[in-house]
């Protein structure tokens, strides 16, 4: 009996220490909150004997501050282009703390945010690249231990041991962390650098004896946007400590070089400062990952980690089984509370249908969006990867994608087609080109929308000046026929060619004329777009066929009736269309083979077009990418 209880004690230690104890930061995290307490934050002057004139810094003193008490300190540094300013400017540090307070996350702290530009004109300003400007950061070492310090000591109720004072910055801020709190092991106890920049000194001398730093050092923080140009700054700092077997914690979050990284930073090492440490959590945290971005409001679950692996979790105490199918099914285990939870091998970059089968019964995961595809609503999750810069939101001018119904004399019923017009669409009388561009099977209008981000992708371009501003119509290429074949080509090509575009163009600003049209789908829409486009070349101008082709066998009769057309008048399509651009996910694209033969075909018939690959199969990564590529070649 002692023995089955010593190992269902184990067994619950060990469950216990598997659950991170901080966790990335929720929606709302950095807003300020009315109903609870707030601490106060205030300019500090104070005289340097580095600098040679008085310096000043900002000072956040916690909720409930008493001045009987004694407290520890952080010292929060800002990056190149800040300045004392910067982490409740950008950061919103006060706030983050206040909720933190509010919860009881943390153990009371006052936090000096100084300016780390140790020179006499310490501004922000002119060329903050400069040699002297850059050498101020590594001078402010000396301000900071000789005169901040013993000032903030002198001034307020702090501890004065390394073991209550610690260190952290981001970007030039987190080399300063770095640099000067390992350096200065006597002073520090606790250090965190945030996307540290290139003034961090190399890894051997950051931790020239190892051992000292493992006995001395509380905690170890680093951390990095996975799509941070210095991410390896901090790898290679990590990779260091891993060979010289110094504890440390290595969180990869999900972002750029930028405050929503650093906040998020600032919210996860706060929680853990001044309170006993525990190493067994180390690597917890490390691999906590965050909610995807594809999460219902608020959801913990689906959650992504570093290593590109995905958990998901739901409560279904009365199932027997549930399976999480993700192209791959994966069997989830059933906890005690009739929580269910996996986790995923490493997952390909880009949006990835999938759900959830109870008791064998496909469902769509309730904690996470929706979107139709494969012919029914389901899930979805989305993997960042450093590339997707291109789809992401940023601080640009952005269009609008409208819905618009219309009344089909083709069909007989009302449609209904999605429209992104760009920006400044509605502040002027300008008429743009138009992109009609087609969904795949299983899907409908709102696959280019909602999985495809066409509105994020073109917002970018256009405000890299890729593209040219454009109208995209994302239609619905469901026609109501019995089956895939001649009779649903045709039903199409009338619906898009006397309904679709007439009502387009009466009710939008579009310039006319074949070169400001063009037709694009992928897979399904692929196939539409060359029954639609081949004969109709004086209508487009650029055809852009995703992952698609001729399918062999079935619809090989379509396929040889296109193709006499196109020898019969080849010199007018190839002087017609400006782009007939076919694109594929590589080898392991489904369509792969049939665009192979397609295209020997085109060269019998001397057809002019461009091919390019993008790998990940027949998925919308590709497809995105597709968009990406083919906007930018459109109507120049």
């Amino acid at each position: 009996m002692k023995n089955t209880v010593l190992s269902l004690f184990l067994l619950l230690a060990q469950f216990t220490i598997a659950q991170s104890p901080v966790k990335p930061a929720s929606t709302g995290f950095d807003i300020f909150s009315p109903g609870i307490s707030h601490g106060k934050t205030d300019t500090i002057t104070y005289p340097s004997k580095t600098v040679g004139n008085e310096r000043k810094a900002l000072i956040y003193i916690p909720p409930g501050f008493d001045k009987g008490k004694k407290y520890p300190v952080l010292y929060l540094l800002h990056g190149i282009g800040g300045d004392e300013f910067a982490w409740t400017k950008n950061g919103n540090a006060g706030i983050i703390l206040d909720n933190l307070y509010a919860q009881d996350k943390l153990e009371p702290m006052i936090v000096v945010m100084p300016n780390g530009r140790a020179m006499k004109n310490d501004r922000a300003e002119g060329n903050i690249f400069s040699p002297e400007r850059v050498e101020a950061f590594a001078t402010f070492e000396k301000d900071l231990i000789n005169d901040l310090i013993p000032f903030v000591e002198k001034n307020y109720p702090v501890k004065k041991d390394r073991d209550h004072r610690a260190i952290a910055g981001l970007s030039m801020g987190g080399g300063q962390s770095l640099n000067f709190g390992l350096g200065n092991l006597d002073k520090f106890a606790w250090v965190g650098g945030f996307s540290s920049a290139p003034n961090t000194k190399k890894p051997t001398e950051l931790v020239p004896e190892p051992k000292k730093l493992k006995n001395e050092l509380n905690l170890l923080w680093l951390s990095c946007g996975d799509k941070d140009n210095l991410l390896q700054i901090s790898r290679n700092v990590h990779d260091h400590l891993n060979q010289s077997d110094v504890p440390h914690i290595f969180y990869v979050d999900h972002g750029y070089h930028d405050f929503n990284v650093w906040k998020n930073s600032l919210y996860m090492f706060s929680q853990l400062l001044f309170k006993p440490v525990n190493e067994a959590h180390f690597d917890d945290i490390s691999n906590v990952g965050r909610p995807a971005e594809t999460n219902v409001r608020s959801a913990e679950y689906p959650k992504i980690h570093p290593d590109g692996t995905a958990t998901f979790q739901i409560k279904a105490p009365d199932a027997e089984k549930i399976q999480l199918d993700l192209g791959q099914k994966y069997d989830m285990n059933k906890t005690e509370e009739g929580i269910w939870q996996v986790t995923t091998d490493s997952l390909v970059e880009g949006f990835h249908y999938y759900s959830l089968i109870i008791d064998g019964v496909a469902v769509a995961d309730p904690a996470s969006e929706t979107f139709y595809g494969m012919g029914r609503m389901a899930s979805g999750i989305e993997v960042p990867f450093s590339g997707d810069d291109y789809y992401t939101i940023k601080h640009v001018p952005h269009g609008d994608i409208r819905i618009k119904r219309y009344y089909s004399e083709i069909t007989n019923s009302w449609r209904q087609f999605y429209i992104y017009t760009p920006p400044g669409y509605d502040d002027s009388e300008q008429e743009y080109p138009v992109l009609y561009l087609l969904h795949g099977g299983g899907e409908d209008q709102r696959g280019w929308a909602t999985q495809g981000k066409t509105d994020l992708i073109l917002d970018n371009l256009i405000a890299e000046k890729k593209a040219k501003p454009m109208i995209i119509v994302m239609m619905d290429g469901n026609i109501p026929a019995p089956t895939f074949g001649e009779a649903m080509l045709s039903i199409f090509e009338k619906e898009l060619t006397e309904a679709v575009i007439p009502f387009v163009e009466s009710n939008y600003r579009t310039k006319s004329g074949a070169e400001n049209r063009a037709l694009a789908g992928l897979s399904m829409g692929g196939i539409q777009t060359l029954y639609a486009g081949i004969y109709n070349t004086e209508i487009f101008s650029s055809l852009g066929i995703f992952s698609s082709g001729w399918i062999i066998g079935p619809h090989n009769d379509i396929a040889n009736a296109q193709y006499k057309f196109m020898g019969e008048n080849r010199d007018k399509i190839n002087s017609n269309l400006d782009h007939l651009w076919i694109s594929m996910g590589g080898k392991e694209d489904i369509a792969w083979k049939n665009c192979q033969v397609m295209m020997s075909k085109f060269d019998e018939l001397n057809i002019d077009y461009t091919y390019t690959e993008y790998p990940g199969g027949h998925t919308w990564p590709v497809w995105r990418n597709n968009l990406y590529n083919f906007a930018q070649i459109l109507f120049k």
